[in-house]
């Protein structure tokens, strides 16, 4: 008898699928982009990731499910990673400064 939570006995769900809880689910996203930050070797995309992990961890302050000493850790985390994302955007040069909000690859030249 295969067992619903079990995602090994489910044979429709592939291994990159899960099933968490909403607060659960930015925890996870949050720890992967923190961990992408920590490897990465891009600044552009650093701070495209510092920004999302910002984001996240602005949310989950405010998660109903988490307890409020939990809450107030994650704001701790908020301002630190706030002060990382203004530290890293001063230095940046001017050209990268300014094309942050842009696509993250360049359009071609010629249209074929």
């Amino acid at each position: 008898m295969n067992h619903p939570t079990n995602p090994v006995a489910d044979d429709t769900r592939t291994d990159e699928e899960y099933a968490m809880p909403s607060a659960e689910a930015l925890l996870a996203s949050s720890l992967a982009l923190m961990t992408g930050y920590a490897q990465g070797c891009c600044d552009s995309h650093r701070t495209q990731m510092a920004q999302k992990i910002v984001d996240n961890l602005a949310t989950l302050c405010q998660h109903p499910l988490l307890s409020p000493d939990f809450q107030t850790l994650l704001w701790n985390l908020h301002t630190r990673w706030t002060q990382q994302l203004h530290a890293s955007a001063a230095v940046l040069p001017p050209q990268a400064a300014s094309t942050q909000a842009a696509l993250w690859h360049k359009a071609a030249e010629v249209l074929q």
